[in-house]
């Protein structure tokens, strides 16, 4: 009797500390069948063995997706995966399937799973509609957390505008975000292109999520890694705290002029529902409303801006503009991110190697996001829809990126940078791109092109 008391006094700790972990959190997958789930989209097979589900990829069929047939908004949600070296695929969230959109096309953020030498698993990809959010070329630690060939443990927290994602205990994404508050939470089997990889596996156990006290299970923040924000023209409490100010506030002209006047130009410009749009007039350099200015000058800084094309457009973001210099006809001068419609715009095969496309600086070097990125294939661009120019400047050192990789490095007032000034439209210009602050300038070209989320933050 004595023993089986002390048995049951060193068995009742562990019992309660068991019960006091799982409590609240609910099982998304009963480990025995489907229950709960719906397959939306495509065709291919989910089985149940073992207490896994596994996805069977398959030829000719799109995207299958696996979905709870509940919606969730705020939670907190683990789960483990496996998946075949060939494949790609990720958990939804927040996510919809909905006969207005793509006639039910499956949409909204997923957390990627991506075996490839890419590494981007643990970022967040917004499917069927924005594309990457959040990859993890911003986060080299984030990048080393996946095993290959093995169980990978996922901790999602979705609570209000935030999404935080941790791969087997490393932090890999934190996005700030509102454009879907819930939605269902949904396994995929991505769609293949070659017979290699029919039949080939992604799988997944121990789903279970937790929706009320989120409180008590929270984890800390952590300011370890970026943390990316979409919100429109606002800034998140962390921003502020490290330095960043609107640069255009979303509804006014305040800190902003014409590049050739005093004061912001009376037509050319349209400012409606948070979007700051150049108007499409002859194709022409700055010959409608001009170019705008800030009114600061700028020297260290980080500049963000999001940006939108119309088919065929040409424009571009300045930086270190000198409004003093051409007064006459055309653009004011400065270093210049270019923007541009790549496939329908005849100045993306003029110049050299390509160093007039879309992200480049423009006329001097080309936009490769294979240099800095090995395992991307080619510049990321949301053709038609909302692109991200990202330029930081520490003295002479600069970068461009484009949706989050890098596209082009360079340092001003070098040898090789007088070489290649000399080579290009700006060799009659003394001393381009080395004066020590200037204005940044947003380009009329004579085509429709807006702007929104326009940050900078100064560095020392």
């Amino acid at each position: 009797m004595k023993k089986a008391i002390l048995l049951l006094t060193m068995i009742m700790p562990c019992f309660l500390s068991n019960t006091q972990e799982n409590a609240g959190w609910e099982e998304l997958f009963n480990g025995k069948n489907l229950k709960g789930w719906n397959v939306l989209n495509g065709t291919a097979e989910f089985k149940v063995e073992n207490g896994i589900i596994s996805g069977i990829s398959k030829m000719n069929t799109p995207n299958t997706f696996l979905a709870t047939k509940v919606e969730y908004d705020d939670f907190i949600l683990e789960y483990e995966a496996k998946i075949d070296i060939m494949l790609n695929a990720g958990v939804q969230i927040r996510s919809q399937s909905l006969p207005e959109y793509r006639n039910g096309r499956v949409h909204g953020y997923q957390v990627e799973l991506d075996p490839s030498k890419r590494a981007w698993t643990g970022g967040i990809y917004d499917e069927a509609r924005r594309g990457w959010l959040y990859n993890l070329e911003c986060n080299p630690e984030g990048k080393s957390a996946f095993k290959q060939g093995d169980w990978n443990k996922f901790r999602v927290e979705a609570i209000g505008k935030n999404i935080r994602v941790w791969l087997n205990g490393v932090q890999t994404a934190d996005i700030i975000d509102d454009m879907t508050a819930s939605g269902f939470i949904a396994l995929q089997v991505h769609s293949i292109n070659d017979k290699e990889s029919e039949g080939k596996t992604v799988q997944y156990r121990n789903i279970r999520i937790i929706t009320k006290n989120l409180d008590k299970e929270t984890t800390p923040v952590s300011i370890k890694i970026p943390q990316i924000s979409y919100l429109k023209n606002c800034l998140t409490e962390r921003e502020i705290k490290e330095g960043w100010i609107l640069l255009w506030d979303g509804k006014s002209t305040t800190g902003w002029r014409g590049a050739k006047l005093n004061k912001f130009p009376e037509k050319g410009w349209s400012i409606e529902n948070g979007v700051l749009t150049v108007e499409k007039s002859d194709g022409g350099e700055s010959t409608n409303g001009g170019d705008i200015v800030t009114v600061k000058k700028y020297n260290n800084f980080i500049l963000e801006v999001d940006f939108m094309f119309t088919e065929g457009a040409n424009s571009g973001i300045k930086y270190f503009v000198d409004t003093e210099l051409n007064k006459g006809a055309g653009s004011s001068i400065g270093c210049e991110y270019q923007i541009l419609d790549d496939s329908k715009h005849p100045d993306a095969k003029k110049g050299v190697d390509g160093n007039r496309t879309l992200a480049s600086l423009y006329d001097l070097i080309p936009a490769d996001a294979t240099i800095y990125s090995p395992n991307e294939r080619s510049k990321r661009v949301n053709k038609y829809g909302w692109n991200r120019a990202r330029v930081v400047v520490k003295d002479y050192h600069v970068e461009h990126y484009l949706n989050g990789i890098k596209v082009v490095e360079y340092t001003r007032g070098t040898q090789q940078w007088k070489a290649l000034v000399a080579y290009s439209k700006y060799k009659k210009w003394p001393d381009f791109g080395e004066v020590a602050k200037g204005h940044i300038l947003l380009q009329d070209h004579g085509d429709k092109v807006s702007f929104k989320n326009i940050k900078i933050k100064e560095l020392p």
